[in-house]
């Protein structure tokens, strides 16, 4: 009986199921995005283009990790480094030395400045990596001050073998001869160093990106790799097969973090929402249905075929919708994944990973969650007793279950604490809170949406009723039925919440940055580079490695009083047992005249004296009370590649999140950054001079790429440093906002539909068409004013701890964000209440009733 009343409810009566196949598919969809995303990061990976003739291929653990032991386990932590991390040169000849080894070939890259452009700096030895086909074709090995051009650059810059070439390195540069030619690489123009002096050119002596080793004849990989490790120990990896390729391409850890980032953390909270959904439709249509329960209950039906009957309705209707959604659930991770490729968060080569896992937690999770939300929606009539079942689906209940009361006070609570627990944080930890925090106060909210209602329509009863008959009619309407009120309410809080907090909380972000960088940037000048970055200079023997850095040359123009250069990079720190991130700024020139140029804000200590020694480091004010260290204390960072450092505070200040949260010699870090480029030089003019004329002095310099703005070009620098971060709030922001609106129109088009009865009442009492559309609008926009407060609430209380923890300030709303989408939610809930009320109203009563007319 009970599949045979499931099959003809959804086969005579598909509209009753229109809502619940329409929250079911976009749960899906956002449920498999996610799913894709985070499978996309755990399976990642780029072939090996390189290093496809190098079976073996040795280099530098790209994580920094720590283990936490507690008296029952211990816990490793991980965090992948902002720069890429080196091997040890000398690991070559330990592998070289090994019987199966053919040939162990240490491979660095570097950026070259030259006339040709921006060419890739590599020692000799690291020709024939590619296998046979990378080779000399004509000339000799490079000596000191040689170089070996690849053809193709060659030829395109008109150099041939004896000509000369100027190029600039990150450790230093000069005028080479060219002595002989290679075949040409995908990797673009390339010239190769002796490698002593490609070793010095690097930036990074002693240290290198990676070593291919090829096998003897007979060798196997696996036998290979099994020689290498022993050789190498601890000291590196050994990394065969699709692991190569991600020692080409540095960046494929970070994009790991994050997709898996994206895919499991915002994906665990897509899900619980596309979840939360999921039920609150289920049940808002499996309680529409009390009246034919009811009537079932009457003529005799168990509660136990009740509760078959939805559980077969739900088998039926759930997996075909999720299954449905599955289609747009992986367009919209193909649209957000290649989002991130264009913006460099993904590195090229790495491809969208489509799988049955993410397809079949769709369907499960959908499936569970329309199960569980109709049995527990069917509990009320299926309890009832025959005789009371009619009269009890006719009136709604007065207030909801203590259950409920109690769980929805339980959730709120949880809310306020989790908001209390993100005020102690530093802003990282705060920020990772925010959707756990929305999260407990829209359950709490969708728990005790009836009381909302109630008080909703109690303070906004009055001035309803001053709107005459229709407000007074959509006043006594909201009051009375306050649980019908609640389901429309809280999606369009859950639309607000979500997309404050997301878009706010990037906002108060951006504007505090900006706000610093305008109060803190004093240089007159900004000196920048179209290309890898700007020479900062090395000793050397001239026309071999010596080459004045642009700070130099730019502190020799007539008028010029300070110059400073500034190489942006970035630090790993502790936090307790966890490891994070932080922006990181190396000064080039003298520190004492930083100030000139940059206003920190000095809180404690003096900028002068980080240069006293390369071991020195000053620290934003927020940073060094997250880490509980101050002025003339130690403090252990990892830098940029990942190398322990201790340092010596000598200063902390308060515009960290417009500069960097870390300051330090440029000594201390040139050699652990990916390329020992300054990214910037900031020039003051001396009291009295021409800025027009030190400006053109300035671009005189003749350095390749060199740019000279004002300080508008750092306040953009700023700017483009977030864009990605701004990106992805607005992406998430639009999922789950955009979800949240599909639910929220879904439940106002079902909750009218619903009123049928109710409106040819009205009609029949003599109330006109024009009448009914007036409540409709009313009781629409006290919907709207309900949910826009209810969320606004949420969404501040969840911003507070995390603006404060983050800028030290309240939360910044743009007028300009904060509108339009009150705008759109208002739009929403009047276009989702107008459209069905006119479908309603286009019969007579008594057809609307469900007579003849």
């Amino acid at each position: 009986m009970s599949n045979g009343l499931a099959r003809a409810s959804v086969r005579f009566r598909p509209a009753s199921f229109v809502g619940t196949f329409v929250a079911l598919l976009f749960g899906a969809a956002v449920i498999m995005a996610c799913g894709t995303l985070l499978q996309t990061g755990v399976t990642a990976s780029v072939p090996a283009d390189r290093y496809a003739a190098a079976p073996v291929v040795v280099a530098a653990d790209p994580t920094v990790t720590v283990t936490v032991r507690t008296a029952d386990d211990t816990d490793s932590e991980d965090q992948p480094v902002p720069e890429r991390a080196r091997v040890d040169a000398a690991l070559v000849g330990r592998i070289a030395d090994r019987p199966g080894v053919a040939a162990a070939r240490p491979d660095t890259a570097f950026p070259l400045l030259g006339a040709a452009g921006t060419l890739t700096g590599r020692g000799f030895a690291a020709l024939g990596i590619a296998g046979p086909q990378d080779r000399l074709v004509e000339g000799r090995a490079p000596g000191a001050g040689e170089i070996v051009l690849d053809a193709e650059t060659a030829r395109a810059a008109h150099l041939a073998p004896g000509g000369t070439l100027a190029l600039t390195a990150p450790g230093g540069g000069g005028s080479y001869r060219i002595s002989g030619l290679a075949a040409a690489q995908s990797a673009g123009p390339t010239a190769w160093f002796a490698d002593q002096q490609a070793d010095r050119l690097s930036g990074h002596p002693g240290r290198v990106d990676a070593i291919a080793v090829q096998p003897r004849e007979g060798v196997t990989a696996e036998a290979l790799a099994a020689q290498v490790r022993q050789a190498v120990g601890d000291g590196a990896e050994v990394l065969t097969g699709k692991a190569r390729g991600a020692v080409e391409q540095p960046a494929l850890h970070e994009a790991r973090e994050a997709l898996a980032g994206i895919g499991g953390s915002f994906g665990g909270i897509a899900t619980m929402t596309a979840v939360f959904v999921v039920v609150s439709t289920v049940a808002l249509a499996t309680g529409q249905r009390a009246r034919e329960f009811a009537l079932l209950r009457a003529v005799g039906a168990t509660p136990r075929q009740i509760r078959r009957t939805i559980a077969t309705e739900a088998m039926l209707v759930a997996p075909l919708a999720a299954a449905l959604g599955i289609l747009p659930g992986v367009g919209l991770a193909r649209w957000w994944f290649d989002g991130m490729v264009e913006r460099g968060a993904v590195p090229e080569g790495v491809e969208l990973s489509v799988g049955p896992v993410p397809m079949l937690a769709a369907v499960v999770l959908c499936t569970l969650a329309a199960l569980a939300a109709g049995f527990f929606a069917a509990r009320r009539p299926a309890r009832m007793r025959a005789s009371q079942a009619l009269g009890a689906a006719a009136v709604e209940p007065s207030r909801p279950g203590w259950i409920r009361t109690v769980v929805g006070l339980l959730f709120a609570a949880g809310g306020v604490a989790l908001a209390g627990v993100a005020a102690r944080l530093n802003g990282a930890d705060a920020a990772n809170t925010a959707l756990g925090v929305v999260m407990c106060f829209l359950m709490g909210v969708a728990l005790l949406g009836p009381w909302v209602a109630r008080v909703a329509a109690g303070l906004l009863g009055a001035p309803l009723r001053a709107g005459g008959a229709p407000g007074s009619l959509a006043a006594d309407n909201t009051r009375a039925n306050a649980r019908r009120l609640a389901s429309a309410i809280t999606p369009i809080a859950m639309v607000t919440a979500f997309c404050g907090t997301l878009l706010f909380m990037q906002s108060t972000i951006r504007h505090e940055t900006g706000e610093q960088v305008r109060a803190g940037i004093t240089a007159d000048h900004v000196l920048g580079s179209t290309g890898p970055g700007l020479p900062a200079g090395a000793a050397g023997a001239a026309g071999t490695d010596g080459v004045a850095g642009v700070v130099e040359q730019a502190a020799r123009v007539p008028g010029v009083d300070a110059a400073v250069g500034v190489l942006r990079t970035g630090v790993v720190y502790r936090d307790g047992g966890d490891l994070d991130s932080a922006t990181a700024l190396g000064v080039t020139g003298d520190p004492s005249r930083l100030p000139r140029v940059l206003d920190l804000g000095v809180r404690a200590g003096s900028l002068a004296d980080l240069g006293r020694s390369a071991d020195t480091v000053a620290l934003d004010a927020g940073l060094a009370a997250a880490l509980g260290v101050g002025v003339g204390e130690h403090v252990p960072l990892w830098l940029g590649d990942g190398t322990a450092a201790r340092l010596l505070v000598v200063a902390t200040y308060e515009r960290g999140l417009g500069f960097g949260q870390v300051l330090l010699p440029r000594a201390a870090v040139a050699e652990h950054v990916t390329a020992a480029y300054d990214h910037q030089v900031l020039v003051a003019d001396a009291p009295g001079a021409d800025r027009a004329a030190v400006a053109r002095g300035l671009g005189a310099l003749g350095v390749p790429g060199l740019t000279v703005t004002d300080r508008a070009g750092f306040v953009a620098q700023a700017d483009r440093s977030q864009e990605m971060g701004a990106w992805a709030n607005t992406v998430m922001a639009g999922v789950l906002g955009g979800f949240a609106a599909v639910t929220a129109a879904n439940t106002l088009v079902m909750t009218v539909l619903d009123r049928r009865r109710e409106v040819a009442l009205l009609r029949l009492a003599g109330t006109t068409r024009r009448q009914v559309r007036h409540m409709m609008r009313w009781e629409a926009l006290l919907v709207a004013a309900t949910g826009l407060g209810v969320g606004a609430v949420i969404g501040w209380v969840t911003l507070l701890p995390i603006a404060r923890g983050i800028a030290g300030t309240t939360p910044y709303v743009p007028v300009g964000t904060a509108l339009p989408l009150a705008a759109g939610a208002v739009a929403l809930c009047l276009a989702a209440t107008a459209l069905p009320a006119r479908a309603l109203l286009r019969s007579g009563p008594l057809a609307v009733s469900g007579g003849k007319q």
